[in-house]
């Protein structure tokens, strides 16, 4: 008689979810299933809602990155009623946009996935966490904390709310910023820039080398990846093209209005959110280890393979080094936690590349429009993936219709695969413990669900 092990709930993640791994009778792995648990909703609750106020509503999805929807709706609204906005507001919003970017970052980073590596995947799991890491490391984890903190408190000092901000509106952005105001946020940016380096020769010194095994073969898949470019390839969170990469490395690009024409949704019993795939691929969909099928990732080691490059120095400068080490397209699933710390240097870098065009403190930050009835798509590259907002309004711009696409469900299909695959690399013969379930479990946290 075969042995059914749970893991529940999965920690560290900022999302819901559970594992069943199902062994045979001679103790191998027969079937490893992820549950995703958490059921939103949100796509039904806007309807009836007046568009200009869903943008307020959809910031309650998350809580841990409010400001991505609040802009990939706002832009939606735009769509939806012509809206044009001014260069100032459009400066604004993509300050901001890159701005909770770094928050989120050192959030992931430093609270959920580090204790695996600078406490090791043996380590006790009741100190296996950020208070562990406080007592191991204090005075890093007390910047780690002042930065944190610095980067939330910029954003609130400006925009007001940064956990459910009500900033942004259709037609640009509600307040104009005062030089002042830029000036303090400039000598902002450059203290996180600093720690952004910091982290990233830290990591590069003393915790990836220590751990290329794990790198290079937990939860390791063969994959596509999507993500945002501009228009001359190089990698943007807040605009631009969609770009859709095959395992091969070949790739299309098309407008978020299309999305539907190369993305479709897939519906599994064992989860509460679907699993979208490349319909464009002709391929169907499958999550067969041996033989995926129109399986794609997200989130930031998506968005460095799908860029032909980046636009801020130091960051670029990681990028060709990391290309050095893994080519592109990169698939090793714990290089995502590699991928994070390079996107944290550029969004540092573009933060302060915005505040330095004194064209932010324009006094135009928005322009009127009229509601009324239309469609439209908007998309923002949230910390966890190309995330896609697309209403249909009528003729008084009430929401008729709504269909959301969020960073982590592109990644669904994806974790189901890396979990099933470390399960089947690590457990042999029955013998589990602590240290091998958390590893399954390392190879979930790598996407930051």
């Amino acid at each position: 008689m075969g042995k059914t092990i749970n893991i529940q709930p999965l920690s560290r993640i900022e999302g819901h979810a559970n594992i069943k791994i199902e062994l045979n009778d001679q103790g191998e792995v027969e079937k490893a299933t992820t549950h995703f648990n958490s059921i939103r909703g949100f796509e039904k609750y806007v309807q009836g809602k007046p568009a200009e106020e869903v943008t307020r509503i959809v910031t309650r999805i998350c809580g841990i990155c409010p400001w991505h929807h609040h802009l990939a709706s706002t832009k939606a609204v735009d769509a939806c009623f012509q809206a044009e906005v001014p260069r100032a507001g459009h400066i604004l919003r993509e300050c901001m946009q890159n701005m909770a970017h770094i928050n989120d970052k050192i959030l992931h980073f430093y609270f959920l996935a580090a204790p695996d590596f600078v406490l090791g995947p043996d380590a006790d799991y009741k100190v296996r966490n950020v208070i562990g890491i406080a007592q191991a490391a204090p005075d890093l984890a007390r910047k780690v904390i002042q930065m944190r903190q610095l980067g939330q408190m910029m954003m609130e000092r400006f925009a007001g709310k940064v956990i459910h901000p009500i900033a942004a509106v259709p037609g640009g952005f509600s307040k104009p910023m005062s030089d002042s105001q830029r000036l303090s946020l400039v000598e902002d940016t450059q203290k996180l820039l600093e720690f952004a380096k910091f982290s990233m020769a830290h990591a590069k010194e003393n915790i990836f080398p220590n751990y290329l095994t794990e790198v290079t073969t937990l939860g390791s898949i063969t994959t596509g990846f999507i993500g945002t470019v501009d228009r001359d390839g190089s990698l943007n969170f807040y605009d631009g093209k969609i770009r859709l990469m095959k395992p091969d490395g070949t790739c299309e690009d098309f407008d978020d209005a299309d999305y539907l024409d190369y993305i479709g949704e897939h519906v599994e019993e064992t989860s509460y959110g679907k699993f979208p795939y490349a319909k464009s691929w002709n391929e169907g969909f499958s999550t067969d280890l041996a033989q995926p099928r129109g399986i794609y990732r997200s989130n930031c080691l998506a968005r460095l393979n799908v860029c032909d490059h980046i636009s801020t120095p130091l960051a670029q400068a990681e990028l060709e080094e990391f290309r050095k080490s893994f080519g592109r397209p990169a698939q090793h699933t714990l290089l995502y936690h590699w991928a994070r710390l390079i996107e944290l240097v550029y969004a540092c870098e573009k933060t302060l590349e915005l505040l330095l065009d004194k064209a932010i403190c324009g006094k135009e930050t928005r322009l009127g429009f009229t509601p009324g009835a239309g469609r439209g798509v908007g998309h923002v590259e949230a910390p966890r993936g190309t995330l896609i907002h697309d209403y249909t309004t009528d003729e008084k711009g009430l929401i008729k219709s709504a269909n959301m696409i969020v960073g982590t469900t592109h990644n669904l299909a994806p974790i189901s695969m890396s979990v099933e695959q470390a399960a089947r690399m690590l457990i042999h013969e029955g013998k589990v413990d602590e240290t091998i379930l958390n590893k399954v479990e390392m190879a979930v946290r790598a996407y930051d669900p």
